[in-house]
């Protein structure tokens, strides 16, 4: 009896150390992104991403210098752009959008969105990670 109860408590214990434990910070903003850094740009659409775990947008942006440089723009998963409207079809290449966002620490070209705002005004948040993401859409800085 007393062999039982041990092999059943060894295959419970075994059980336990099987189950998967979620990492909390694997996709860190902070690690990445600067929230000292915010960025507006404003550019065409040259290509949608729309992947897991985090979809991007590239779009091409001209600098003041004349100089065009091909921004990527990281954002939530495809899941969470759907429910907010933004498909490639809603989103096509050639659009002209501006995006409000945080640039990368590491000085390329790339940033956390947190809204697109289409010529028309309307704006959709990104459902990334960026600074007041957390379940809730942010307010876009004026």
């Amino acid at each position: 009896m007393r062999m039982t109860i041990a092999i059943i408590g060894m295959a419970i214990v075994a059980g336990l150390l099987l189950v998967p434990v979620p990492v909390s910070a694997h996709h860190a903003f902070s690690a990445a992104f600067d929230e000292n850094k915010p960025i507006n740009l404003q550019g065409k659409v040259t290509k949608v991403e729309l992947v897991n775990p985090h979809s991007w947008l590239w779009i091409d942006v001209t600098g003041e210098d004349g100089k065009v440089t091909n921004w990527g723009v990281e954002g939530g998963p495809p899941v969470n752009l759907f429910r907010n409207g933004i498909t490639k079809t809603s989103l096509p290449v050639g659009s002209e959008i501006k995006v409000f966002a945080y640039q990368a620490k590491s000085g390329e070209s790339k940033c956390v969105g947190v809204f697109v705002e289409y010529l028309d005004g309307r704006k959709v948040f990104m459902g990334g990670s960026a600074p007041g993401a957390n379940g809730r859409q942010p307010t876009p800085a004026k």
